[in-house]
């Protein structure tokens, strides 16, 4: 169902405030751009310091700016089931095509829990729900086999894997049905993951390069190997980069060099330090992007 070069997209802000013109804009660029989908108030959206009106809002801008041209995925996540229930709801009201539900984070759940966790919230809307495994962020890893389990379940169509584990994810397609769309959430495997039966990736680094990545799917969906894997290559220092310090930091400040928003962080998260805002300069003057 989620197939393609989807964004996690930035929330840009502005004197503490949600930057609507500016998240606007993007959206624009990215639709522009070949985009296939937006994901709002995901981890690159800065959702753990949002306040319940802010993911609202990001929702729902984000809905009417695409205006049905390409599917809105909203971030939906949280580490008490209650609240992912009420925040899916709410994507449901405003429009959204579907769910991104993050496994949930610091209470270290069980393989059972997570299972608990995901039906409990499938059963309480009609949105399609893509699961979200990202070990590094959450400190817990769902395995392949509760990923079966979920797979079962109607409206549970698939999942952006980030754990890294191509074994896993290999797993992972091998025990579901063809239809359950598994989506790379890790930028230097995106190729790697359309390789092994992947259906897509919600990109970081396609905050600043859309058409590339557009490109890049585009390539594998039709079975061209050499541009695809040519393009996954031509990547490889530029996703690097957007990692040198805590997403979205970097993708923050390369957008803010670019001029497309304004250089504001909401704290816990800051400005990089000097050194990394001149080796991410450095490499966007290298890729033409600054």
């Amino acid at each position: 169902m989620f197939e393609g070069s989807y964004v996690a997209i930035v929330t840009p802000f502005k004197n503490g405030k949600v930057d609507a013109a500016a998240l606007e804009g993007l959206i624009e660029f990215h639709i522009e751009n070949g985009t296939n989908g937006i994901v709002p108030c995901g981890t690159t959206g800065e959702s753990a310091t949002l306040v319940r009106t802010e993911h609202e809002e990001v929702i729902g801008i984000t809905v009417e700016t695409c205006a049905g041209r390409v599917p809105v995925l909203a971030g939906t996540g949280s580490n008490a089931t209650h609240e992912a229930i009420e925040l899916t709801q709410i994507a449901e009201k405003l429009g959204a095509d579907g769910a991104l539900l993050i496994t949930p984070y610091y209470n270290k759940p069980s393989q059972e829990g997570l299972y608990q966790h995901f039906v409990a919230i499938a059963k309480e809307t009609k949105l399609p729900v893509v699961l979200y495994n990202v070990p590094s962020r959450t400190a817990i890893n769902m395995l392949p086999a509760t990923v079966a389990r979920l797979a079962k379940i109607k409206n549970i169509v698939g999942i952006k894997e980030a754990s890294g584990n191509l074994i896993q994810i290999s797993e992972i397609i091998q025990a579901c049905d063809s239809d359950f769309s598994v989506i790379s959430g890790e930028d230097a495997l995106n190729w790697p993951i359309l390789a092994l039966g992947g259906k897509g990736f919600i990109s970081v680094t396609a905050n600043i390069v859309p058409d590339k990545f557009a490109r890049l799917y585009k390539a594998a969906s039709e079975g061209n190997i050499e541009t695809a894997k040519s393009l996954h290559y031509e990547l490889l220092k530029l996703n690097d980069v957007m990692f040198v310090e805590t997403n979205p930091i970097p993708v923050k400040a390369a957008l803010a060099v670019m001029g497309r928003i304004g250089n504001e962080f909401r704290l816990p998260l800051c400005p990089p330090s000097d050194d990394n805002l001149n080796k991410l300069k450095s490499v966007l003057k290298e890729y033409g992007i600054a």
